[in-house]
């Protein structure tokens, strides 16, 4: 029987640099993002499970020996183990009431909940009697891990309440982390929840939500970088929507039509992406006023190369102009053709010049955040230690 009541949170990301190149096996560095989703887990009725999603409407509970029939049921379909049985989501689907396909945020939460918690349950322990509520500071859909970061905490919640995970928390004590081979069962399993979210993932976002800081992804491999230095950044979101799939088809068109222009386009990007990685790597150890203006450098160089590799907008060309009036740096993040950008906020701008920034861009439509890069990875808190906001977005379920 769980018996503490306490919060986790993760971070979210943003690529850095290598969108679209890294499809083709170039670099990229994704960030954590320190805009981070919360779960907060308190002891529940016994013989109850109950998932609170306050941002997206949900409020769901079960009987844990109803739940606990449901896998059995599962497992006996297959001899794989319940959680490589091909059926296996089909009868959590409609055991939860979700139509096949539904392809809703809240949907697709709910079945990832479910799935983790029954699979998890299954290899470490009891279905749990617990309550947990989620709430995030990141928007959906908007290409900064959000879902990831979201099964980043359950899986962290879930392992610990089922004991494959030590609670690292001692009494008195505001936040605490795992050891490694714990965060690396963390990871591997809010990679298989966010397999059942996006179908086939990268990794990139849920080992970010575990790690914290930076990593560099090339061809599969991904490899956390050992220092990296907490940057200031404005976070733009233009919430114009746009086909992630659409850009990358447009992007492998324009290589093919003229691959002795566009290359040479990639192998500037994976060459800034490695220089970035330098820069970053050498600045915790000896921070100086001169890394700064490099990496705008890169920032602008690298949106030049995306307008050219046909994944520019308008609407981030504005960003980009607005945020120059101001003598600041931006580029797009993710996969273009609108969603959002960031802009580098040097120690030595002054908060004036942010805040006219940020309402320049507001009078724009869009939506921006004073935010930080190079965050910590999946942490866990005192639910004592939380903002006054935080509590209270986790308190409305």
């Amino acid at each position: 029987m769980w018996a503490r009541e306490l919060a986790v949170s993760a971070p979210g990301k943003v690529i850095l640099h290598g969108e679209h190149a890294v499809v083709l096996g170039k670099v990229a560095l994704a960030v954590a993002l320190d805009l981070r989703t919360f779960l907060r887990l308190r002891p529940g009725a016994e013989g109850r499970l109950s998932i609170s999603l306050p941002g997206v409407g949900v409020r769901r509970s079960w009987e844990t020996p109803g739940l606990r029939a449901l896998r059995g049921r599962i497992a006996g379909k297959g001899s794989g183990g319940w959680s490589r049985c091909p059926g296996g989501l089909d009868a959590l689907r409609e055991f939860a009431g979700i139509a096949a396909g539904a392809s809703a945020p809240e949907s697709l939460a709910t079945l990832a909940f479910l799935y983790m918690c029954l699979a998890i349950s299954a290899k470490y322990g009891d279905v749990p009697s617990v309550d947990i509520v989620v709430w995030s500071e990141l928007p959906t859909g908007a290409g900064l891990g959000s879902s990831a970061a979201y099964a980043v905490c359950l899986a962290a919640a879930l392992l610990m309440v089922c004991g494959a995970i030590s609670c690292p928390l001692q009494e008195g004590e505001s936040t605490a982390r795992w050891t490694e081979e714990e965060l690396t069962l963390i990871n591997s399993w809010a990679f298989r929840g966010e397999r059942v979210i996006h179908g086939n993932p990268s990794g990139v976002d849920n080992a970010v939500g575990t790690w914290g800081g930076a990593l560099r992804y090339q061809a599969g491999k991904i490899t956390p970088l050992k220092r990296v230095p907490t940057l200031r950044i404005l976070l733009t979101n233009t919430k114009v929507p746009r086909s992630t799939k659409v850009l990358v088809a447009g992007v492998k068109e324009k290589i093919l039509k003229f691959p002795a222009i566009m290359n040479p386009v990639l192998d500037s990007i994976d060459a800034i992406s490695q220089e970035c990685q330098s820069v970053l790597e050498a600045m915790p150890a000896n921070p100086s006023p001169e890394h700064y203006p490099v990496l705008e450098e890169f920032f602008d160089i690298n949106q030049h190369h995306l307008n050219v590799l046909g994944v520019g907008h308008p609407s981030l060309d504005r960003l980009c102009q607005v945020t120059a009036s101001h003598s600041l740096h931006s580029k797009l993040t993710g996969a273009g053709g609108g969603g959002c950008g960031i802009t580098l906020l040097p120690p030595d701008t002054s908060p004036l010049a942010v805040e006219a920034a940020k309402q320049d861009l507001c009078a724009c439509g869009f939506e921006c955040w004073e935010t930080k890069i190079g965050a910590p990875g999946v942490t866990l808190h005192s639910c004592s230690s939380l903002s006054a906001r935080v509590l209270h977005a986790l308190a409305q379920s």
